[in-house]
């Protein structure tokens, strides 16, 4: 079975070819959005059987590589369009595939009506294709071939509405503003690959992780490789300093926002760690770095996350935050904690991101939670799905988050870095504050809608959240702890791709079930205070609420307005790039340097042509006696 791994790609491209070609001419909003979908639907079909056959085989034979045709051959690089069938490369394509299916779904009924609904479910699918790629690449070409599609597709996403005001831009703006942030990031990516071609002359993962297995830790090429590869990721995956062009992506549709920040494109730098893991290995102080990073964006991200009052504003700051859990996990080695929760974020955060669309979509697209309130009544489904997702964020257990988060802390913790653990916790209770202060808000306190009429959504909206809520309740039970005395089904599923990295690292773990079980009580704890405490405040205590602000206004307004990097970024980066472009390169080099050159060669001819121009005038007498002179000289010359 997996050699048709092919047609999980297959599907989705054929999906984005009929709808972006045909999809105007067909004009049937039910044909053209169930064929889109149904084509992920389809290319969810294939992986998860080619799941159930790698299930069945010997642990260590679950691997292949299947190949379709040659890409590039010359000198020593040899890189094929081949796809990676292993357990890390088929979970991940069953996450893209099974959560981008619900939102395809839910999109039917959210896009209704709108101009652009071919276009859409076109780009849709070929952000599936894309990601895809990304994920079952098995060689880092194809994967970079993959990383720069999700961009593109992006970049459309987001601009989707190109004519909409967005805050202080238009839609298209915030396109632009995460394509280019990526590009900065995607230059650090592609100078690792070339460091990568140099020193191990090969661009296959099978090749670069054999010679690696080989190798000592601490190598210093590694190191570069491995940093910029991070680089790469901190643009991808919205890291510091790179994290700045997520918040703006909102500008897109609701759809687009869970599809991006779930399971998809800002998952694409944890994956590449994950999947680099030997590489990672050898560098222990890169890998100090990215858990460093990770530890710092978590809580960065989530404080900035208290304030805000755009409903997937809070939510785009929510999946900066818990990107960082799952960075955190990487750089402390545990590499199957960080894919565990990057599965189940994928699943409670696609479903607090369509939740917030079922609101806006009762209340004529409404995105401040200062004008909501009381839809717990009009809008049950809604609530229910998205008061489990926010527990199961908050880790509170038996959520599919408390699970994850856990293994997250507890790793910081038993690779010595009560540190590490310790931003970790600060950022878990940030967490639950802020995304109950959300759902007090907008669901529970007294209406402040005005004269609108909510409603619940159609079935074609709520059936996706009914799912998703489903795996966000069970979701965590494949990755319960050894601790408990069961074997982690996560992580013996992934042990064999970690297994070579794992014998690399360095660190000295804790094994202590009593101390592990003992952070696992005290997170619990901070989550469930971080719960009652927003509800205690924002039920019945609102003027403690405004007095804490006018209190702490400096804080509150640094936080509010996000410490005000993009206007920091825009002094020192933004502005004197304009000013060089337009003085520097376009006043001075572009108009007088190149212009000034080609100008001055123009007038240089024409000034010869005029002197020459006289002796062609038309005159037949004056080209005789020109003719004769001619003559003459050349006599006079040759006797």
């Amino acid at each position: 079975m997996h050699s048709y791994i092919g047609l999980s790609l297959l599907f989705p491209l054929i999906g984005f070819i009929i709808n972006g070609l045909f999809g105007w001419r067909i004009k049937n909003e039910k044909i053209i959005g169930w064929f889109g979908s149904l084509t992920v639907g389809a290319s969810f079909v294939v992986s998860f059987l080619i799941y159930l056959e790698l299930i069945g085989l010997p642990f260590y034979e679950r691997k292949f590589i299947v190949e379709y045709l040659s890409w590039i051959k010359t000198g020593g690089l040899d890189v094929s369009f081949s796809y990676l069938v292993d357990p890390l490369s088929i979970l991940m394509a069953m996450v893209v595939t099974g959560v981008g299916f619900l939102i395809h779904v839910y999109s039917i009924g959210y896009m209704h009506g709108d101009k652009g609904f071919a276009r859409f479910f076109a780009y849709l699918n070929l952000f599936i294709f894309m990601m895809l790629t990304l994920v079952l690449a098995d060689n880092y070409l194809l994967m970079f071939l993959g990383w720069e599609g999700v961009g593109l597709c992006s970049y459309l996403l987001i601009g989707f509405w190109y004519d909409k005001p967005f805050e202080k831009m238009t839609t298209s703006d915030a396109g632009r503003k995460a394509f280019i942030v990526n590009r900065i990031g995607d230059f650090g990516f592609l100078l690792g690959l070339f460091l990568m071609y140099k020193y191990f002359g090969s661009l296959n993962f099978n090749t670069v992780f054999s010679i690696a297995d080989k190798l000592q830790a601490g190598d210093t090429t590694v190191f570069w490789i491995t940093l910029l590869l991070f680089v790469g990721a901190t643009g991808k995956s919205a890291q510091i300093p790179l994290y700045v062009w997520l918040p703006d992506a909102m500008a897109g549709p609701t759809p687009v926002s869970a599809l991006i920040h779930a399971a998809t494109m800002v998952t694409a730098g944890v994956y590449m760690i994950a999947r680099s893991s030997i590489l990672y290995a050898l560098a222990p102080t890169t890998m100090e770095i990215v858990a460093i990073i990770g530890a710092l964006t978590a809580v960065y991200a989530a404080s900035m996350g208290l304030v805000q009052n755009g409903i997937k504003k809070i939510l785009a700051y929510s999946t900066i935050s818990q990107l960082g859990y799952m960075f955190l996990a990487m750089g402390v080695g545990a590499f199957s904690a960080g894919i565990f929760h990057l599965m189940t974020h994928a699943f409670f955060k696609a479903l607090l991101f369509l939740g917030a669309g079922a609101v806006m979509h009762a209340l004529d697209n409404e995105e401040d939670i200062q004008k909501m309130g009381g839809l717990k009544k009009h809008l049950p489904i809604t609530y229910k799905t998205f008061f489990i997702a926010s527990l199961a964020i908050s880790g509170i257990p038996p959520l599919s988050g408390f699970f994850s988060k856990d293994e997250i802390l507890w790793g910081a913790y038993s690779q010595g870095s009560f540190w590490l653990w310790l931003l970790g916790a600060i950022g878990a209770f940030m967490t639950a504050f802020y995304m109950f202060r959300l759902v007090t808000l907008v669901f529970e306190t007294s209406p402040r809608y005005g004269a609108k009429h909510p409603h619940e959504a159609p079935k074609v909206m709520t059936v996706p959240l009914l799912i998703l809520g489903f795996f966000s309740i069970v979701s965590g039970f494949v990755g319960i702890p050894e601790s408990f005395g069961v074997k982690n089904l996560f992580h013996h599923w992934l042990e064999p791709v970690f297994e070579s990295a794992n014998a690399k690292l360095t660190f000295e773990s804790i094994h202590s079930h009593s101390t592990e079980f003992f952070l696992m009580f005290i997170s619990v704890l901070i989550g469930l205070g971080g719960i009652l405490l927003a509800r205690y405040l924002y039920l019945n205590r609102i003027e403690t609420v405004r007095k804490l602000t006018q209190s702490f206004y400096g804080i509150y307004k640094l936080l509010y307005n996000k410490y005000y990097v993009d206007e920091i970024y825009d002094l020192v980066v933004v502005k004197p790039v304009k000013w060089g472009s337009e003085k520097l390169l376009w006043k001075f080099f572009d108009v007088k340097i190149i212009d000034g050159f080609v100008n001055g060669s123009a007038r240089l001819t024409s000034a010869i042509s005029s002197v020459i121009r006289f002796v062609q005038n038309g005159i037949v007498q004056f080209y005789a006696v020109v003719f004769v002179i001619g003559i003459l000289i050349i006599l006079w010359l040759i006797f």
